[in-house]
């Protein structure tokens, strides 16, 4: 039985893999001399095959509806790097670093002030309205019955003392959830690692001190505004 990518991924499914191939052809040299690959065009086939077989596992949570539907369509196709290149020897550190070089690159073909007024969107009270909205709405009992393969959090508040502006605690995970179901946990601490970039490249500095995937309660994610130069 051929396996049904969501209606909803199957719309981005084109911009889905063109950012796989960009990432690919970013990823060459690191392939060739850190993965010690010799046949790219093999791995690049590979890994658009497997990418392929992870828009069919995605789990749908609301598209364009939840926030979270984007960190899947942006982050999911490293699972599919990640299998292939683990499956061929390389080390996971290895993975990592490329995958979050690469990623890096990616971001930065952005225009810088593109993605600095996506970081200040972010981090605007609007935002911060919308994220407490979603955060209240991912904790009830009919959200996750609907969407049980989605994230859960809460958004948290700055004390007395505290250098964030606001911060989220993810108690539930969705690409915790992925991997566990598709057998993926050792690779997962990989994408947890594209975070740090993912924000810096906008303008943004997470703080981040313990992940689900590392075996925490929750993930601390703290933001604050990085310096302008």
């Amino acid at each position: 039985m051929t396996e049904i990518i969501h209606p909803f991924y199957e719309s981005h499914r084109g911009a889905m893999e063109a950012a796989m191939r960009h990432r690919l052809d970013l990823a060459e040299a690191m392939l060739c001399e850190r993965a010690h690959l010799s046949n790219i065009d093999g791995i690049r086939q590979e890994v658009m095959d497997e990418f392929e077989i992870v828009l069919t596992q995605m789990p749908y949570v609301g598209g364009a509806a939840s926030r979270m539907s984007d960190f899947f369509m942006r982050l999911m196709g490293f699972m599919a790097i990640s299998r292939v290149l683990r499956r061929h020897g390389v080390s996971l550190s290895v993975i990592g670093e490329i995958e979050r070089e690469t990623y890096k690159a990616q971001l930065l073909t952005v225009p810088e002030a593109e993605r600095l007024a996506s970081g200040r969107q972010f981090m605007s009270s609007e935002n911060q309205t919308l994220l407490r909205e979603q955060a209240t709405k991912s904790a009830t009992k009919s959200h996750q019955k609907e969407f049980p393969e989605d994230f859960v959090y809460d958004f948290v508040e700055p004390g007395p003392g505290d250098n964030f502006e606001f911060g989220i605690n993810y108690k539930a995970c969705g690409f915790c959830k992925f991997a566990a179901r598709h057998g993926d946990k050792e690779i997962l601490p990989n994408i947890c690692g594209l975070d740090f970039d993912a924000y810096a490249t906008r303008g943004i500095h997470l703080e981040r001190t313990q992940t689900l995937a590392g075996g925490a309660s929750h993930c601390n994610f703290r933001f604050s505004r990085l310096p302008s130069d």
